[in-house]
């Protein structure tokens, strides 16, 4: 767990980030930054403008340190999102930055048909794979989208290029994590740790 000072840390790191690859297409070094940083974490940046998403890019997995994995998270959510166009410079002072700090992804310890009782909403994230087809939805969805545990089961399927209901297969693996999440209470504002267990 992070602190909330390093919280702000992370979000602004994260914005340093985005803001000198858009400004000057230069990546930023993490070389001042705390031991939390130097642990191998995962990590989603997540990019609203106005109140809609702009982008969101991280690793699931803890395959490299904190710092540096929020500073790719950061150019990649901004300019590598094929959901969207790349930030514009004009554009950084009305976008909202949230960091998601991830735990490892671990399988539920369940049968299948029972995995609706074990998916916790408002704290557990999801992972859901089979063959090539992979999809990843945070925590903070279930609760933005008021889903129940099978909605969410569902809908991370469906990210994933799956049938809504391919989470009941034996071939399909469902992973879970829990995040953390830090998020500017307006662009380049205070930040705050967001409570993501409550529906809003």
């Amino acid at each position: 767990m992070l602190t909330i000072d390093e919280g702000r840390s992370a979000v602004k790191l994260a914005r340093e980030a985005l803001t000198t690859y858009v400004e000057k297409r230069e990546r930023i070094k993490t070389v001042d930054v705390s031991s939390s940083f130097r642990e191998k974490r995962g990590v989603f940046v997540t990019l609203h403008e106005d109140g809609s998403l702009r982008g969101c890019i991280g690793y699931p997995q803890p395959i490299m340190d904190l710092g540096e994995a929020i500073v790719d998270s950061a150019i990649s959510a901004g300019t590598g999102d094929p959901r969207f166009s790349s930030v514009r410079p004009d554009e950084l002072d009305r976008i909202v930055i949230e960091v998601t700090v991830l735990t490892p992804p671990r399988p539920y310890d369940v049968k299948k048909k029972d995995l609706p009782e074990a998916v916790k909403i408002g704290k557990h994230g999801l992972i859901v794979s089979r063959d090539m087809f992979t999809g990843l939805l945070l925590p903070q969805v279930a609760t933005e989208c008021n889903f129940d545990s099978t909605d969410f089961l569902c809908h991370t399927c469906h990210k994933a290029g799956l049938p809504m209901d391919a989470w009941i297969d034996e071939e399909t693996e469902v992973l879970y994590f829990e995040g953390q999440v830090f998020a500017e209470t307006k662009p380049g504002g205070d930040v705050a740790e967001k409570d993501i267990s409550q529906c809003i």
